[in-house]
């Protein structure tokens, strides 16, 4: 987590000066640059990634507008707009579909206004945008890992999955390659595929929903940890955890080292 939290920060530094040469660099005396950074939604890792920009920027002498968008498409577009309105000397978008990222590009070109697009997996790219950077993970290669990580430690037994919200391309990205994978290698079988919307609340109902349908699982693969420390708690309180159920879970956060 520490070396995860190295990497956002220094990450985030280099992109703060990328903004500034793209934004052109100013004295204090002539203006303070601003930066907005519209984040997706509540979850943990978001919250990490904009602290480590929002670090950057403050030894950078920059000061930062924070917007989230609560997994909410129309508020997304509405806080892309409302820093192109307030004429932000640069943006950082972190969306969760795919549209949001491409309609800030369009908007922040159209208003001259340099842009990072975050875990859009190289979607905004594909549309030949003029953007500063892409900070992307192969979330394709992650699905096959995960999927030869289980065939290796709980071969025979069935997997449920209960995911961050369908919509997300990055979900959408990891599935096409775990399920195909899983089915492939032939050790396991998928049972079931829930929405926990990165909600540890709707997680865990669909957690609930899962083992009192009484479908044969004993692998929870769960889409963050956030959402697999609510599960966690749950299945103890039903002495469900490691009988037989084994919960997996990616995207890091502090609560994952409980």
């Amino acid at each position: 987590m520490n070396d995860m939290k190295s990497v956002r920060v220094i990450l985030a530094i280099v992109l703060i000066f990328a903004f500034a040469m793209s934004a052109g660099i100013v004295s204090a005396a002539e203006k303070k640059l601003i930066y907005g950074y519209v984040t997706p939604g509540p979850d943990t890792w978001y919250k990490k990634d904009v602290e480590g920009f929002v670090y950057a920027a403050e030894r950078a002498g920059v000061e930062m507008i924070v917007l989230n968008s609560d997994y909410d498409v129309e508020k997304e577009i509405a806080n892309i707009e409302s820093l192109i309105t307030q004429g932000v000397d640069g943006m950082c978008v972190f969306t969760f579909n795919e549209s949001g990222a491409n309609i800030a590009a369009q908007k922040a070109a159209q208003a001259g206004i340099p842009l990072v697009v975050t875990d859009n997996v190289g979607q905004v790219l594909k549309q030949d945008s003029d953007i500063v950077a892409c900070i992307d993970f192969d979330w394709e290669a992650m699905g096959n890992d995960w999927a030869e990580y289980i065939a290796e430690n709980y071969p025979g037994e069935n997997i449920a999955l209960v995911t961050g919200l369908f919509e997300h391309v990055p979900v959408q990205m990891y599935r096409s390659t775990f399920e195909p994978r899983v089915k492939e290698i032939g050790k396991n079988e998928i049972v079931a595929v829930r929405d926990g919307k990165y909600n540890p609340s709707v997680a865990v109902n669909q957690a609930q929903d899962l083992v009192e349908s009484g479908l044969d699982f004993s692998v929870l693969f769960v889409g963050n940890e956030d959402m697999a420390a609510a599960i966690i708690r749950m299945l103890k309180s039903r002495d469900l955890l490691n009988n037989p159920i084994k919960v997996i879970s990616q995207n890091g956060s502090p609560v994952g080292k409980v």
